[in-house]
């Protein structure tokens, strides 16, 4: 097997007086924003970083006039082959692309999805990504589940997203259709983790990661709702799992439970599309951030699924 090719990143940058008497991670991290902090520990660690030509600690402070070279490899990403998978952009320039994801279709490789994946779709559409983590995908949506994701397309980009993410600025707003009638909207706070016992599923448990879920009431129809949901945190499944707990699956997620259930009276062409619905009916809509370098407020909002308004449709025509 080859080895995976690997770019060479070189910075010289001087330290100034506002950042005299600070850390040289701390300084380093301001003075090249477009690397992660924990990637410039790692390169000062590893003694890829000198501070007038010696190197140094991450706790080690520097002064004004200090001169910082950086010079450290990164490793291009050639485990994950470039796959000509078509893509529907809905925004792109130079720092940020904005994709509309399909249901069906994965995220990044894992064990049983070895290709075919977005990651792969994306080093065939801008071969570039290879150099950045992940071809750029900074966050995730479920194989079943439609809309909108960001993928960073430089470094300085990815560095910023991760950031607004842990910071919990990343405006993300789901529909979803559960099996339930919601009276009203509310707030969920309640850890995710494993499943005790079923490992290809997650639970609300008491050693699970915090997770908060916010939604509303948009449609009530017999037996079932459609609700606008917004993540404040980001675990796995975790609107699956929320609306789960409170006794509210989602529409076609046979992972977590959910059997068809048409209302008394449904039409024949209901009955057969909830009982047909081949995925958990959850579309990403709306996904607002600040960009990267101009510090804009953005925001996007896509229509819903196809076949999730087809199904609305049918309730409302049955109301």
């Amino acid at each position: 097997m080859s080895a995976s090719p690997v770019e060479l990143v070189q910075r010289e940058v001087v330290v100034d007086a506002a950042l005299a008497g600070v850390r040289l991670d701390q300084a380093l991290a301001v003075l090249v924003p477009e690397f992660s902090r924990s990637r410039l520990q790692q390169w000062i660690d590893a003694g890829q970083v000198l501070v007038n030509n010696a190197p140094r600690r991450c706790r080690d402070k520097v002064w004004s006039g200090d001169a910082i070279r950086l010079a450290a490899q990164v490793t291009t990403d050639s485990t994950c082959l470039a796959q000509n998978i078509a893509l529907d952009i809905v925004y792109e320039d130079a720092q940020v692309l904005v994709i509309n994801k399909p249901a069906g279709l994965v995220v990044h490789p894992a064990a049983g999805n070895p290709d075919g994946t977005l990651q792969n779709a994306l080093l065939h559409y801008a071969p570039a990504l290879a150099s950045v983590p992940r071809a750029g995908i900074v966050h995730r949506l479920d194989k079943d589940t439609s809309g909108l994701l960001v993928i960073a397309k430089t470094l300085e980009a990815h560095c910023s997203l991760i950031e607004q993410l842990q910071a919990r600025t990343v405006h993300r707003e789901y529909r979803a259709l559960v099996r339930g009638e919601v009276v009203a909207g509310g707030r969920i706070d309640a850890p995710i983790g494993r499943h005790p016992t079923q490992r290809l599923r997650m639970a609300v448990v008491a050693h699970g990661r915090p997770a908060v879920t916010h939604y509303r009431v948009l449609e009530r129809f017999s037996g079932h709702t459609l609700l606008a949901v917004e993540l404040e945190t980001g675990r796995t499944h975790q609107i699956r799992v929320h609306l789960t707990h409170r006794h509210w699956p989602l529409v076609g997620d046979h992972v977590y439970g959910s059997r068809p259930c048409p209302p008394r009276g449904a039409t024949p062409e209901l009955i057969t599309a909830l009982q047909t619905f081949p995925r958990q009916a959850l579309h990403a809509l709306r996904l607002g951030l600040t960009h990267p370098t101009t510090g804009a407020a953005m925001q996007w909002e896509i229509p819903l699924a196809a076949d999730m308004a087809a199904v609305l449709a049918l309730f409302q025509a049955g109301e």
